[in-house]
């Protein structure tokens, strides 16, 4: 441990810039998972949004995810933090309170952690209490709660009022998000029955697959003209955001055993191993069947394979990763590119980016598949599921699968439950779609902006344009 060096701190108050309690190297690791996290949000999903949807709605769609992003921190900080990792208010939901008194956020004092030993006889820090202040740790799951917003508005892009929206995001984050976080991550009561969810398979990607395509329902489906041609229109951009998700998810898996140790660099390498396994296995899938490879296919393959992983990442052996990633890459293929089209309600409920093959269904995936095969060993190094055992070691393992199960059909129903009440409210008061002109038009209708500009454009506009032709009138006799 560094020195203690003492310096005026607070006013009067004294204390320590590296008090004898705190590991500089768990605490950067952990400012660094936060900063990786929030980066697959802003700029990650804000960039693939604005490339893979129709031109039109470039602006709008990157707007709503970078909203989303923003809206979600004061939120955090103010009331959702606690009521997803504070006091017990009923078995499933946290007691509401702030998260920026300065006393909590960086504490004057720290009892010591219980230490954790490896097998190989060395000290590691605990999960349940890390040796670092508790402003990284409230940082660290922002990133996380907001990132599974933004993922939830890809199943209603292109249609959704932009003022529902704003009210639909603290609604969400405040009554549906915290309930699964505390529930499984808080302390809830699927928590202390030994659910497993590593970094997020239930608690991110399962809820924002369910409240999506519940949402979708309610918000309806986008013009017909939209659904029938909805070609990306930036497809290199859509790479770039898609590169920053699966680089950024070393953070998200990796950072969550809330230190730098044995289990976080296992996290990391299973992380990796799934999501280009994954990738592979969509692009043969789209060869054999369809003739060629695509690229937004395999963004697809890439993006199932990380969240098919993600409640396994440090549970489960690497050969298992490889499995897993298989299974992503074909399990949601076959929904997606078959089953999609052959489901009348699945053709009903306009999903726009089919939230609920990538991340739903992936994230079931990858829940049930944790039950399977997560290693004793290795669940033994993160507390919550401490003599937890997957399936395939045998023993009492099969129950583990059932309570997996039991543990997505509860995000899957408060969910569906939750979204749908907070939509009902909404268009009490505010229209869930936007208007015919706005949905027609778009971007300039909606914002009064458009994503790509030309001189021509802007000449046009300035000095030949007819008298009471308005650049809206040209944009929407072009689409």
């Amino acid at each position: 441990m560094a020195s203690v060096v003492p310096v005026a701190y607070l006013g009067s108050n004294t204390s320590t810039v590296v008090p004898d309690w705190l590991n500089k190297g768990d605490n950067a690791w952990q400012m660094i998972s936060a900063a990786l996290v929030g980066m697959q949000g802003m700029p990650g999903l804000v960039l693939l949004y604005a490339g893979i949807v129709k031109r039109k709605w470039a602006l709008n769609s990157a707007f709503m995810a970078l909203y989303a992003f923003a809206a979600v921190m004061p939120c955090w900080v103010l009331w959702a933090y606690k009521m997803a990792f504070g006091r017990k208010l009923i078995p499933f939901w946290g007691r509401a309170g702030t998260a920026v008194a300065q006393d909590y956020l960086v504490p004057q004092a720290l009892l010591p952690a219980t230490l954790h030993y490896n097998s190989t006889g060395g000290v590691e820090t605990a999960a349940v209490q890390p040796f670092y202040p508790m402003a990284s740790m409230v940082f660290f799951q922002f990133a996380f709660a907001a990132v599974t917003v933004m993922l939830l508005a890809g199943a209603v892009l292109g249609r959704m009022s932009v003022k529902a929206w704003m009210v639909f995001v603290p609604l969400w984050l405040t009554f549906s998000y915290t309930v699964g976080a505390f529930s499984i991550w808080g302390g809830g009561f699927l928590f202390h029955w030994g659910i497993m969810d590593y970094s997020g398979g239930y608690v991110v990607h399962l809820a924002s697959g369910a409240a999506g395509f519940t949402a979708a329902y309610w918000v309806g489906p986008r013009k017909k003209k939209d659904r029938e041609d909805f070609q990306p229109n930036n497809i290199p951009l859509t790479l770039a955001g898609a590169g920053i998700l699966w680089m950024g998810w070393t953070g998200f898996n990796g950072g969550d055993p809330f230190s730098a140790n044995v289990d976080s660099s296992i996290a990391v390498l299973n992380t990796h191993i799934c999501a280009a396994t994954s990738l592979l296995i969509w692009t043969c899938w789209d060869v054999a069947i369809f003739g060629k490879p695509s690229l937004i296919g395999a963004i697809n393959g890439m993006i199932t394979g990380l969240v098919c992983i993600t409640p396994a990442a440090g549970l489960v052996q690497s050969w298992a990763a490889i499995v897993m990633g298989i299974v992503s890459g074909s399990v949601p293929w076959y929904t997606m590119m078959y089953l999609n089209k052959k489901s009348k309600l699945l053709q009903r409920i306009d999903d726009t980016l089919g939230i609920l093959h990538t991340h739903a269904i992936a994230g079931i995936l990858g829940g049930a598949m944790t039950g399977l095969f997560a290693h004793p060993d290795l669940s033994s190094m993160f507390l919550p599921v401490t003599n937890s055992k997957g399936a395939f070691y045998g023993g009492p393992g099969g129950v583990q699968f059932l309570k997996q199960l039991v543990g997505a059909c509860f995000i899957v129903g408060w969910n569906i439950v939750a979204t749908s009440i907070i939509l009902l409210v909404i268009r009490f008061f505010i229209p869930l779609r936007m208007s015919e002109e706005e949905l027609q038009i778009g971007d300039d209708a909606v914002h009064g902006e458009i994503a790509y500009s030309t001189t021509h454009t802007h000449e046009t506009e300035h000095s030949s344009m007819p008298n009471g032709t308005s650049h809206r009138d040209l944009e929407n006799q072009a689409l």
